[in-house]
């Protein structure tokens, strides 16, 4: 089995495939910290040979001091999942390249309730938005059932949990954040989220300065 994975570095050749394979395209795109899958291709590419049998695998990436690790289980495709609207970039660089599908990493979006200059309110409760989604690729995506929040106001150095954190609708969740007194917290606010689907597959992201407090 081959995946392969975009990187922002310097391209690198890719490997001779085998008769099955698995790939996954990984761009990582910068919004708010927030990491996102896309199709499109480059010659940024690396490809890595894997079993054909179901395992447990990792990815982790860091984009602009986000951190984002996931953990999911794959395996040997029984068929392509993949539209025409959006081919897999094995068909394009690679010869013979099999049954191809996206990977199910679970990606985060966040509305964080800021104001226009990227603040909030200090002291008191205050509500962030957390939607987990997978690649419009993915045909029937799992459903994420459990998200953790939590917040550090000394550049992670320590982290604590959000006050609540409750299931909005399909895959988004709300969660309050005690903020401290402005002067008991001079720097930015970070968040670390953790995801967990259906499926058994997580996701963490840490993202050191989400926003200011005024």
């Amino acid at each position: 089995m081959m995946t392969e994975a975009r990187k922002e570095t310097g391209p690198m050749n890719a490997t001779v495939p085998s008769k099955w394979r698995r790939t996954v395209n990984l761009a990582a795109l910068t919004a708010l910290g927030v990491l996102a899958m896309t199709s499109c291709g480059s010659a940024d590419v690396i490809t890595y040979d894997l079993p054909a049998e179901s395992a447990r695998y990792s990815y982790e990436a860091d984009t602009n001091g986000v951190k984002t690790v996931w953990e999911y289980t794959s395996d040997r495709p029984d068929k392509a999942d993949t539209p025409t609207s959006q081919p897999c970039i094995a068909d394009a660089i690679v010869k013979d390249p099999g049954k191809c599908r996206p990977e199910p990493l679970i990606f985060l979006r966040y509305d964080l309730g800021l104001d226009l200059d990227n603040t909030a309110k200090a002291g008191g409760l205050h509500s962030i938005t957390v939607t987990g989604y997978y690649q419009d690729r993915l045909s029937k995506p799992p459903t994420v059932t459990k998200l953790r929040v939590e917040a550090s106001v000394d550049g992670g150095k320590t982290w604590q949990p959000a006050i609540t954190t409750q299931a909005d609708k399909q895959n988004t969740f709300t969660a309050q954040i005690e903020h401290p007194k402005r002067d008991e917290a001079p720097g930015e606010v970070g968040l670390r989220i953790t995801a967990t689907d259906s499926a058994g597959d997580t996701v963490k992201q840490t993202i050191p300065k989400a926003y200011q407090l005024r």
